[in-house]
């Protein structure tokens, strides 16, 4: 959408500060995945150590690290969009954005599925599988092709083929294809919702409003639409992830936006971690029982403003402390796709195959985590330097720098797992 020209719209630069926030949500990412492998959280594979002592810390970003990327999706999508009718008007005359779109979203999920996500519901079945899977990985491989839904424990069946953890890629290009079809068929709509949230949200109701949303989104749907990450029955999750989405494209160039949540970072901050720590008493207090029915409620809303007030607390100090432009963003910026489409599988691999070792989380989880990192970046450094790899990963087939001033072009895609939600 092409925003109004006004004193409140920001110039069409790259943000920086928003390319380090999706790099440091992604960093986040692995951690929390790791910290799957050690909670009673339900997972693909549990430790032997499996407790509730991680928790608490895990909620210092389950509600919000995955809005948070939905928000920064959006902003990118406002750019992207902006930059391919510009090109479409100088050069063919025909918008060709969700084409493009569709091409660096659906090739990576349906390489993903097919190949980078299938060791993790392998493992899954030799550790979840009543007696076990004896039969390989190869042999698994061709029943997963198949759909074979014949890998049934206590929990209920394995659905397979699956997406895993790239369901956030199919999330995406649905709230793409549907923000696109407003932006063809309800422009005037969206051009006043901009001016309406350029108002309501350039003071303290950047604070209030997106909170109240949320928390009350959760209070109504949470009980009723569990998360699922299956698309089709993730009502809860299509609220929240596409208000967000929705919000950033809106207010990807309102300069009051922006600049109230550089104001409001410290208020915002403070807001969180008071949320937070009631959130993580809570699930101490409650590990195993059930809590009150008032209690839970007053929860669910908790968790709403802790979910806004820490999105808005992170781009506040993003836009006020982030370093800018440099050799290791642009270095970044393109390597977090790649790192995204295959941590997770590598986390699972590695956790399995270090079991027989019997090390301690306090050495084993940090183990994890370098390990991942360090896996994924080599990967990374091959897929990077092969061109039929790339499309496959979510990267254009020939390698070019990303530009050091221009429209946000980066990839808005981020992060997520599957994995089970929290108790709510």
């Amino acid at each position: 959408m092409d925003t109004p020209t006004s004193s409140t719209t920001l110039p069409a630069t790259r943000r920086h500060d928003l390319d380090w926030v999706r790099v440091c949500a992604f960093g986040l990412l692995v951690l929390y995945h790791v910290g799957m492998y050690y909670v009673t959280w339900d997972w693909h594979v549990n430790s032997p150590f499996a407790s509730h002592a991680l928790e608490p810390t895990m909620m210092l970003t389950a509600p919000w690290r995955l809005s948070l990327l939905f928000l920064v999706s959006g902003v990118a999508t406002a750019f992207l969009l902006a930059r391919a009718r510009r090109q479409a008007e100088a050069d063919t005359g025909r918008v060709r954005f969700l084409g493009s779109r569709s091409w660096r979203l659906l090739v990576p999920l349906l390489f993903g599925m097919a190949v980078v996500v299938v060791p993790q519901s392998y493992y899954e079945v030799v550790e979840k599988l009543p007696g076990g899977y004896h039969d390989g990985f190869l042999a698994f491989w061709g029943r997963y092709l198949r759909g074979d839904q014949d890998f049934c424990g206590p929990g209920g069946c394995l659905v397979l083929p699956t997406w895993n953890h790239l369901w956030f890629l199919a999330y995406l290009w649905v709230y793409t294809v549907a923000l696109w079809l407003l932006w063809r068929l309800g422009r005037p709509l969206l051009e006043r919702a901009t001016t309406v949230l350029q108002r309501a949200l350039s003071g303290w109701g950047l604070l209030l409003w997106p909170a109240l949303a949320l928390a009350l989104a959760r209070l109504l749907l949470v009980g009723h639409f569990g998360s699922t990450h299956a698309l089709v029955d993730d009502w809860y999750n299509h609220v929240q992830y596409f208000g967000v989405f929705l919000l950033g494209f809106l207010v990807a160039r309102s300069a009051g936006f922006w600049d109230a949540a550089e104001r409001l970072r410290w208020p915002a901050l403070l807001a969180w971690l008071a949320t937070w720590a009631a959130l993580a008493g809570y699930m101490y207090a409650y590990a195993d029982s059930d809590p009150p029915e008032a209690l839970r409620m007053a929860m669910r809303l908790a968790w709403g403003v802790d979910q806004w007030c820490a999105i808005v607390a992170v781009l506040g100090f993003a836009r006020r402390l982030a370093p800018g432009d440099g050799p290791l963003l642009r270095y970044l910026v393109p390597a977090v796709f790649p790192v995204y489409i295959l941590h997770q599988t590598v986390t699972v691999v590695a956790a399995h195959n270090l079991r027989p070792v019997a090390l301690h989380p306090a050495l084993e989880g940090p183990l994890l985590v370098v390990l991942t990192f360090a896996t994924c970046f080599a990967a990374y450094e091959v897929i990077r330097r092969v061109p039929p790899l790339r499309p496959l990963f979510g990267l254009q087939y020939r390698e070019r720098p990303v530009p050091p001033a221009t429209d946000q072009a980066g990839m808005a895609c981020s992060t997520t797992s599957c994995t089970a939600a929290p108790p709510r």
